[in-house]
């Protein structure tokens, strides 16, 4: 089964489209760092993703390391962020991320990276959603005042979701 590795905007992204349940059951296995989890998600909602199937991994020695050497690439990067990056290239595992500056860093190391509009994708190809919950879920992150998602994307989606 396929591992992907998300940063936070990701989560806070589903969480924000109340599609949380839905991503779980794609055929995939959700990870973050410990790291990550500590510091961003266990007490936002971290126990509820944990229920439903977010698995939290730990960096080796060498794993921290790669993670410190993204820091010091890219001053921009938070260091959660750094060790989500370092736990996808450890293990030839995918990234989820709405970082650019991070994508951009996945992109260099040769780490296969999607956003939560693949995701979106994903649960409409696979009918893990009914297309009407999935466009309005995607109305309620676009609707949030901190959404960075492209608006072009989003509306190709919202006509794409409705022609079912």
């Amino acid at each position: 089964m396929k591992v992907l590795v998300s940063d936070t905007s990701v989560l806070i992204d589903l969480d924000r489209g109340n599609l949380v349940e839905a991503t779980f059951r794609l055929p995939f296995e959700f990870t973050v760092p410990d790291l990550l989890y500590e510091r961003e998600l266990k007490e936002h909602g971290g126990p509820e993703f944990v229920r439903l199937g977010l698995r939290v991994e730990e960096l080796d020695g060498d794993g921290v390391s790669l993670a410190l050497s993204y820091l010091r690439k890219r001053r921009s990067l938070s260091l959660p962020d750094s060790f989500a990056l370092a736990l996808a290239k450890r293990n030839e595992w995918t990234l989820l991320s709405g970082d650019r500056e991070l994508r951009a860093l996945a992109d260099e190391e040769e780490v296969r990276c999607h956003g939560v509009l693949w995701l979106l994708d994903q649960m409409f190809e696979l009918r893990v959603i009914e297309p009407d919950y999935l466009r309005a879920g995607l109305g309620r992150i676009a609707a949030h005042p901190r959404c960075r998602l492209p608006k072009s994307e989003i509306r190709k989606r919202l006509l794409a979701y409705s022609d079912c």
